[in-house]
């Protein structure tokens, strides 16, 4: 039997590198890891925690996510954030449309440039 222990890593296909690099590094915070090997495309990555988000250029990448703006029900990640309310001040400063969980949980939806889904979760 398989036994699965973690989730090692999360990858993102983004069509502008810079766009999404001003977005998850700018708004989120998140710094580029020097886990990265010399690849053969570029992209970005990202430790979280004991997982990492890989972020992947194709510039033929079109925007995958439904064109409505609550994720929750479409394709996302989620990452756990210690504060919710600063997460929305961090969206809001950026002018990035953001919804509130439907389901009372202390979470936010939101779309990256490319519209790949992102739910964040107090945790």
């Amino acid at each position: 039997m398989i036994k699965i222990t973690q989730l090692h890593h999360a990858s993102l296909l983004v069509g502008n590198l810079y766009a999404s690099r001003r977005f998850y590094e700018g708004v989120l915070g998140l710094l580029p890891s020097a886990q990265r090997p010399d690849l053969a495309v570029d992209g970005v990555w990202y430790e979280l925690g004991n997982a990492q988000l890989h972020l992947i250029h194709d510039a033929h990448a079109i925007p995958r996510g439904s064109s409505e703006l609550h994720a929750g029900r479409d394709k996302h990640i989620a990452l756990g954030v210690a504060n919710i309310a600063a997460v929305k001040l961090a969206l809001e400063a950026a002018a990035i449309p953001f919804t509130i969980s439907r389901s009372g949980r202390r979470a936010l939806f939101c779309r990256d440039p490319d519209g790949n889904g992102l739910e964040f979760v107090e945790s």
